[in-house]
């Protein structure tokens, strides 16, 4: 049986800023449009947090039964190694998709936007259905385009939507920049399990590209996201501060570029993480010194 802390470790906590990143994108757009709400914001960013976990537990008990974790380099699964019964890692996916639907429900009442419930149960087959089910859309290279979309797109421009009634140009800017950098967290991750995946048939978008143009892909993703924040400059002069992450940036490129062990890129997960979440919080910053400007 698994310990707390291997539930925890199975839970990969390191992930998290991806989800938090497109609700505070999303908010600071909203409190631009003189639409911030507090309990909306808040009740976002459980659901957002909630389905991240509730991904990971997904990803760990479908990747488990496969087959696909058992000689995998980096951190704990706990089906892959034996910790915990599969059928207790599916139990844990779905309580976690289930406590994130009440809190969705919750705001969708606030908001009043039912046509939202559609868009909440898109997320969860999403979630689950990346790895798992007969067909998983992960083992056929279309992950990463889903991660853009729900991890980027949707999380963010449904924060401000449940604010603001409206999205604008910071709140699409910020998608796409949040999107592409949590894109670059799963290509990290994807681009370290390559061999792995090829043995046991999961043809990732990185297995798809190959070693060397998946890691220039993860630099690409990270270039654009921040490159991107210029566009709104004119108007929002401080949105600049996003341009401070660039050396941030520097030493996951090298390592992903050079770093031939796998076990080299274990540390570009973490990096890219907060790299997201520096996104967020100067993204975020730069929109809130600049209204009214």
């Amino acid at each position: 049986m698994a310990t707390a802390a291997q539930w925890i470790q199975g839970a990969r906590l390191r992930t998290l800023p991806a989800a938090i990143a497109p609700v505070l994108i999303g908010t600071a757009a909203a409190y631009e449009m003189d639409s911030f709400l507090l309990p909306n914001a808040i009740l976002a960013a459980l659901v957002a947090l909630l389905l991240q976990v509730g991904v990971n537990f997904a990803n760990d008990y479908s990747d488990g039964i496969r087959g696909t974790d058992d000689d995998r380099v980096g951190p704990l699964r706990l089906v892959g190694s034996g910790a915990a019964k599969p059928e207790h890692v599916k139990w844990a996916a779905f309580g976690t998709f289930a406590l994130a639907m009440v809190f969705g429900l919750v705001l969708v009442f606030l908001t009043q936007a039912w046509w939202l419930i559609l868009v909440g149960l898109g997320c969860v087959m999403a979630a689950w259905g990346y790895t798992g089910g007969k067909n998983p859309y992960g083992y056929m290279g279309l992950g990463d385009l889903f991660v853009f979309v729900f991890f980027g797109l949707v999380a963010t421009l449904g924060t401000t939507y449940t604010q603001a009634g409206h999205i604008n140009l910071s709140s699409v800017i910020g998608a796409i920049g949040t999107g592409l950098i949590a894109t670059a967290l799963l290509m990290a991750n994807n681009v370290r399990d390559i061999p792995t995946d090829m043995q046991a048939g999961k043809k990732t978008l990185a297995v798809r590209l190959g070693d060397k143009h998946a890691r220039e892909s993860y630099v690409l993703m990270l270039a654009v996201a921040i490159l991107l924040v210029v566009i709104l400059a004119p108007a929002r002069p401080w949105i600049l501060i996003v341009l401070l992450l660039i050396p941030a940036c520097l030493m996951p490129a090298w390592l992903m570029i050079n770093g031939r062990k796998r076990k080299s890129l274990i540390p570009v997960l973490k990096q890219t993480g907060l790299i997201n979440l520096g996104y967020s919080v100067l993204f975020s910053l730069g929109l809130i010194l600049s209204h009214g400007f």
